[in-house]
């Protein structure tokens, strides 16, 4: 399956050099995927170059298509008919992708969307980096839905991570969304890719049985229906509009509900906690004040951290991996012993609310503070340490 891979367009088991937006490419490509359907833009170009370098040579399907909105929507509709996909982008292609991740919530379709974070609002600074997508990936499409949204901090990570958002898109048939930014996007580092034989692959489960009898949304044990791609003799109805366990259309109030909090219930299950949520945890057992940090800002945060041990402070350092859904027993763990609680991020303070409010469960509630840039310049470690020893 990977022999155009073992020509050496993409080298496994060996120390590489490589940028983010590299690896993840390289990272969808492993695990499975064979479909890529982009628009380009800044900064995130790169992952639409290396999908067309890499998929047209071994049988993929690779797709440039007119607008963010039809990139989506071809997403969707390969990914329906069987093939594991991802798209990329950047925050003003994101804004318009946002009613069809909201059919993909609900039709449940696997697919990976990468946002490489630039600043923001509106065209901003395509070649300046942000993080102020934050809630945009978890809320920005509208109603009740649930999604996954990974934020990795290096090209090892942005590797990694993209084969850890696929298996989860695929096990919970569900998008997924990969927030890196410009400067994790862009940066390059040695990354080490594993042989092709160790890298875990989950595929979507597919219906057994009669086709008469298949829904596309049953009820499983597991919260997640087998998903049938077109052309495999199973019919499947697929509408945004609210819809039984056929798929056809439904006004039926019981049944809404029922779907509405099925596809959030999945998420919810002990083992899908434990298979989702991811956080890293650097000298927190004892630390009187907490850095909680993702993407590029938490390699400064755990910078500042070592600095502050260095000095005889007591501080440690919270990153979330799996930015949504947040990881809340860990996080109020270890805001439990915190008396200071320090959230740096390249926005107005838009993951903060979400550790404040948590903080807020916990008495006494420790102090929530926020270093916030948002002048298209990186959060230092002086800058973190400075707030450290206040």
């Amino acid at each position: 399956m990977h022999q155009a891979l073992r020509t050496g367009v993409i080298t496994q088991g060996r120390r590489l050099i490589l940028s983010g937006n590299d690896a993840i490419v390289r990272g969808a490509i492993d695990v499975g995927a064979r479909g890529y359907f982009g628009y380009p833009i800044t900064p995130s170009t790169e992952i639409e170059e290396g999908a067309a370098r890499y998929l047209l040579g071994m049988g993929g399907v690779f797709l440039q298509t007119e607008d963010e909105i039809a990139a989506i929507g071809a997403a969707i509709g390969a990914s329906l008919a069987g093939l594991k996909v991802f798209t990329a982008s950047s925050g003003p292609g994101i804004s318009l992708k946002q009613e069809l991740i909201g059919f993909a919530a609900i039709t449940e379709v696997p697919l990976v969307i990468i946002n490489v974070q630039r600043a923001g609002p509106s065209t901003g600074g395509p070649t300046d980096v942000g993080q102020s997508d934050v809630m945009q990936a978890r809320w920005g499409t509208h109603g009740d839905h649930p999604i996954i949204v990974i934020a990795p901090n290096s090209p090892q990570e942005c590797y990694e991570e993209t084969i850890r958002a696929f298996n989860l898109s695929e096990r919970y048939r569900m998008p997924v969304i990969i927030l890196s930014d410009a400067k994790v996007g862009q940066m390059k580092e040695p990354a080490i890719l594993p042989p092709l034989a160790s890298i875990p692959i989950v595929n979507r489960r597919k219906p057994v049985g009669s086709p008469r009898d298949y829904e596309p949304f049953g009820l499983t044990e597991d919260g997640v229906p087998p998903l049938a791609g077109f052309g495999d003799g199973f019919r499947a109805h697929f509408t945004g509009l609210y819809h039984g366990r056929n798929g056809l259309p439904t006004k039926d109030p019981a049944m809404v509900d029922e779907q509405l909090r099925r596809i959030h219930a999945k998420l919810e299950t002990a083992e899908a906690k434990a298979d989702i949520l991811k956080t890293e945890e650097f000298v927190t057992d004892d630390a009187d004040v907490v850095v909680v940090a993702f993407g590029i800002t938490s390699r400064a945060a755990k910078d500042a951290v070592i600095l502050a041990r260095q000095a005889g402070i007591r501080a440690g350092l919270l990153r979330p991996i799996t930015l949504w859904p947040s990881d809340e027993v860990t996080i109020l763990r270890v805001l439990g012993r915190a008396k200071k609680v320090i959230v740096p991020e390249l926005n107005l303070g838009q993951y903060g609310l979400e550790i404040d409010r948590l903080a807020g469960h916990l008495s006494p509630k420790p102090q929530v503070v926020g270093i916030n840039k948002v002048d298209t310049a990186l959060i230092s470690p002086a800058d973190i340490l400075r707030e450290i020893k206040i």
